[in-house]
């Protein structure tokens, strides 16, 4: 058990580190706190010769509902990006390198939400299992803008992208494995001891192979174009922040609440937060 304030660390099997977001009654959204302590503990185990392979998951009833829109002017992010027009959406492709750049497996174990900023966190890692009945979705282009990490295209492929950035409809586990966004899913009971055993054969591999196997594979994945793919991106992002949908998004929220403002952005689809059993609540 760890020590930190927004996240729990334990170590569930010989060699594997294991990364609990735990803001559960907040859906475990990326707040800076636990952004800063994720890092920490992400580039604390690549110097860990004891450890070989690192699991994010989430507590409670989400693996992340996104980032968390209620920061203040007083948060610190976990790095520095540059400022100016854009610094969000270049903030969050930068920590997706960070998980890509270093030399230890990441594996994403996703039950729940995973939305927003959690798909973003999600698809930085090497590896992704999910459970069966997962929501994943980025319900934000639907008022505001397309994604900070304009992933989409690159994991999913042309067309599925475009129905996910054209409609902002969520994916169940056995959607994310058939278009390429998840490995395998799983019964959300039986998803922890599966990825355990994932990661004790990840583990096996010896360290100093395993860095080359993943670089690898990202190596192919830059030749094609997808680290300069990602960060134009994010000037599209910014774009859309300066549209009239968004800017009203925004107003709402300071006037009547981020609770009322997300409502009233689902309750049309009828999903999300709006779902008929969230409504029994």
């Amino acid at each position: 058990m760890s020590k930190y304030n927004s996240i729990i660390v334990d170590l569930p099997k010989d060699r594997i580190s294991r990364i609990t977001l735990n803001r559960p009654k907040q859906r475990n959204s990326l707040s800076a706190e636990l952004r800063t302590e994720l890092f920490q503990v992400l580039e604390s185990n690549d110097l860990n010769k004891e450890i070989s392979v690192t699991i994010i998951r989430g507590s409670g009833e989400s693996f992340s509902a996104g980032y968390d829109l209620k920061r203040s002017d007083d948060d610190i992010d976990p790095y520095y990006s540059a400022g100016g027009l854009g610094h969000w959406p270049r903030h969050v492709v930068d920590g997706c390198f960070k998980i890509w750049d270093l030399a230890k497996p990441v594996i994403a174990q996703v039950h729940g939400y995973c939305l927003a900023g959690g798909t973003e966190l999600a698809q930085s890692c090497d590896l992704v299992y999910v459970a069966d009945n997962a929501k994943i979705g980025y319900p934000v282009v639907r008022n505001i803008s397309p994604p900070d990490n304009q992933f989409f295209p690159w994991i999913v492929g042309m067309r599925k992208a475009m129905e996910l950035m054209l409609t902002g409809n969520s994916m169940t586990g056995h959607d994310a494995v058939e278009c390429g966004f998840a490995n395998l899913s799983f019964p959300e009971e039986k998803l922890e001891e599966e990825v355990l055993k994932i990661a004790e054969n990840v583990a096996k591999v010896p360290q100093d192979v395993q860095q080359i196997n993943k670089r690898a594979v990202h190596r192919q994945m830059e030749m094609m174009g997808i680290r300069s793919a990602l960060r134009a991106g994010t000037e599209l992002q910014q774009l859309s922040m300066h549209t009239k949908s968004a800017r009203n998004f925004f107003k709402m929220v300071a006037e009547e609440g981020l609770t009322k403002a997300l409502s009233d952005r689902d309750t049309k689809y009828g999903d999300y937060r709006e779902t008929n059993d969230k409504k029994k609540d």
